[in-house]
């Protein structure tokens, strides 16, 4: 699927905006985000804009305002950072590459099979959504995250698959401008592959395409094959990679 470099970063503020850290400030542009925990994108630098003319500059401040935190200075880098050579520096400054995370899109312009029963979501996560949500993931996320899930700006749904009575499968959708981002996917461990995470996902989309979305985005951990084959069988198609750098001490 080709993308250009302003669609790309578009996509990325959205992603920014949906997972608000809780704590934010700029230098020379770039978004510094601090939450605790260890939600590494709500703990590191967003690097969609550099205003400044000194990076190496801009890197020393960064570092030292996380010193200042307790928090070592991480930075996300994805195609359309800047600027474009920030990774080569920071590997040259004592980053460490890590985390790799995968952005997928689908854009909405081909017919739709709407799901039988779709689930319509709410404003906020109730008890279930939120329940599955943080057994999923590690323990170190789950305070700052339950914060972070307070602050996720509007227009955004809450939607679950449940059995039972039992939330299965979770999904977040928060749009801005024709784009809508899928975040908090998340499945019971015994409920995986059941198809659960489906039912979710394609209730998040029948809303996307209501509220006139025309792409949907959404970011997965590079070697999670199992989510990657399960979006690739809804229609979304790898479009770039994004990386975590944290400064070596």
């Amino acid at each position: 699927m080709n993308l250009s470099i302003d669609e790309l970063r578009q996509l990325e503020r959205l992603h920014v905006a949906a997972w608000p850290a809780l704590r934010t400030w700029t230098i020379d542009g770039l978004l510094m985000r601090h939450s605790g925990g260890g939600s590494k994108r709500a703990n590191s630098v967003s690097t969609i804009d550099f205003s400044g003319n000194d990076i190496a500059d801009a890197l020393a401040r960064i570092e030292t305002s996380y010193a200042a935190l307790g928090s070592p200075a991480q930075v996300q880098t994805f195609a359309g950072t800047q600027p474009p050579d920030l990774p080569r520096i920071l590997a040259a400054r004592g980053y460490c590459e890590g985390e790799a995370t995968t952005t997928m899109l689908k854009r909405l312009d081909q017919p739709f099979d709407a799901p039988n029963a779709p689930d319509l979501g709410g404003d906020e996560p109730d008890e279930g959504w939120l329940e599955t949500y943080l057994l999923a993931i590690t323990p170190d996320r789950r305070e700052a995250n339950t914060k972070v899930l307070k602050t996720v700006p509007h227009p955004r749904r809450f939607f679950q698959a449940r059995a039972d009575g039992l939330t299965l499968s979770t999904v977040l959708c928060v749009a801005a401008a024709g784009q809508a981002v899928f975040e908090c996917v998340a499945t019971r461990a015994e409920a995986r592959r059941q198809g659960a995470a489906r039912q979710a996902l394609l209730s998040a989309e029948a809303w996307a395409r209501g509220i006139g979305a025309r792409c949907i985005g959404l970011q997965v951990v590079e070697d999670n094959a199992p989510a990657i084959a399960l979006y690739r069988s809804l229609g979304f198609v790898p479009v770039d990679t994004s990386r975590f750098w944290r400064k070596a001490v």
